[in-house]
């Protein structure tokens, strides 16, 4: 009796002590590189999982050139609303929150930079217009746009919002959305735009023990110091999107899909390129329809494509084929409506589509001038005058072989398995024949 009361003891002391220990924990998150979609659904899911996990604290390790604005804004409502305390570290030293890793970073409740670090450049970045050549230099904005001053009033005041209501310098932050300012993190820490100083995750843990920090309508105080510090990576949706949100991703995508319902279209019943181009399709679409994409890039290389075909079926000397590759090359350019870094289809990948779509063009020409000037063949007419061999002879009765089909075969003279002989004409199914002579032959 003893030992079974000892045994539930243990047992209720176990499940007591687990949730302690899922309590003390804390979650690192990475949010490296450019934020977009797959960004954002990583922190959303990651922020999901914390809250139902009980942890303590989410760091969020954060270095990133910026991105896109409605991403931004998606991780930005998360953080707002999270159950948990989210601390922001930019690091490791070298890294950097520009532009829009500056919003998140001052709406985090707990803003934090290792050293030789940087944030700001947070002016919103264009969109639209088409991109420069390689190697050409861009025209600088005059600022004068009435668009432009309400997107910019717009971004300020959205930054000031947040930098009030973490307590944090919002002057600095107009500066940064108005003049692009940027600082190292000692001055942002000397400035108030950031909380703290950290070399690493474990050094920030140590500086937030018994600090008191305020989420929703809670205030808490952290005890994280000697916390377990676990990284949560990326899941494979997140991974996924990705993949397939990588707008050189999604361009290849799209022109397998199309090519391939093409060539299903061209020689019905192959099966494997319908299917593969169908799936690639919709995986592009669905990219797509999470970018910032141009529908006037996408139109003009759906009619590139559309004339690139038409040539192929309806050949007019190259001239819809030639107005095809420059609509397919002004469309890819065209494509991303934006001027983001990591959201732009890199030259070399437009080149090289193009250059296979000129390929398949100029082979497609070439197969349909051959046709053309190959002999007119039809009936039996063609095969007046072929050299060929007897293949059997059974019963007084010789076969011969024609275009791949056993004919029977008569002559005026005997003949034996292994001649060979000549069609002079064809009689019903009866090939008549004559023996080839040297003459013939040549």
């Amino acid at each position: 009796m003893t030992k079974t009361w000892l045994l539930g003891l243990l047992l209720l002391a176990s499940a007591l002590a687990t949730p302690a220990r899922a309590a003390e924990a804390v979650w690192l998150v990475d949010l490296e590189g450019a934020i977009g979609p797959a960004t954002a659904q990583h922190l959303q899911s990651s922020l999901d999982r914390a809250e139902a996990a009980g942890v303590q604290l989410v760091i969020l390790r954060l270095d990133t050139p910026g991105g896109l604005d409605t991403a931004m804004r998606d991780m930005i409502r998360r953080i707002l609303a999270a159950d948990v305390p989210v601390a922001t570290w930019v690091g490791p030293s070298g890294a950097r929150a520009a532009s829009a890793g500056t919003y998140l970073l001052y709406a985090s409740h707990i803003a934090a930079m290792a050293p030789g670090t940087n944030l700001g450049a947070a002016t919103p970045v264009q969109i639209g217009g088409m991109p420069s050549m390689p190697g050409g230099k861009e025209e600088e904005s005059s600022g004068g746009g009435a668009m432009e001053r309400k997107v910019v009033n717009d971004a300020v005041a959205y930054l000031r919002g947040l930098a009030e209501m973490r307590g944090r310098n919002a002057d600095w932050a107009e500066l940064a959305v108005r003049e692009g300012a940027s600082l190292p993190a000692s001055e942002a820490l000397e400035k108030g735009v950031i909380d703290l100083m950290a070399d690493n995750p474990r050094a920030l843990l140590a500086q937030l023990q018994g600090r008191a920090v305020t989420v929703g309508e809670r205030q808490l105080t952290l005890d994280v110091e000697g916390a377990p510090l676990e990284t949560r990576a990326m899941d494979w949706r997140s991974e996924f999107l990705a993949i397939i949100t990588n707008p050189n991703v999604a361009y290849i995508l799209l022109m397998v899909g199309i090519y391939g319902l093409i060539l299903e279209f061209y020689n019905p019943g192959m099966g494997l390129p319908g299917i593969t181009g169908a799936v690639c399709l919709l995986l592009a679409l669905y990219a797509f329809q999470m970018l910032p994409v141009s529908y006037a890039g996408l139109g003009l290389l759906a009619l590139g494509v559309a004339l690139m075909v038409a040539e192929a079926f309806a050949p007019s000397f190259g001239v819809l084929g030639l107005g095809g590759i420059v609509a397919f090359v002004f469309g890819s350019v065209m494509l991303m409506d934006s001027e983001l870094p990591g959201y732009r289809i890199a030259w070399p990948m437009i080149l090289a589509v193009a250059l296979f779509s000129a390929g398949l063009l100029v082979f497609a020409l070439g197969m349909v001038l051959r046709a053309r000037k190959a002999a007119v063949v039809s009936g039996i007419d063609h095969l007046l005058g072929q050299l060929t061999t007897v293949g059997r002879v059974d019963n007084g009765r010789s076969w011969v072989w024609l275009d791949g089909e056993l004919w029977q075969a008569r002559s005026e003279r005997p003949l034996a398995r292994g001649d060979r002989v000549k069609v002079e004409a064809i009689d019903g199914l009866v090939a008549v024949v004559s023996p080839a002579d040297k003459q013939g032959e040549n």
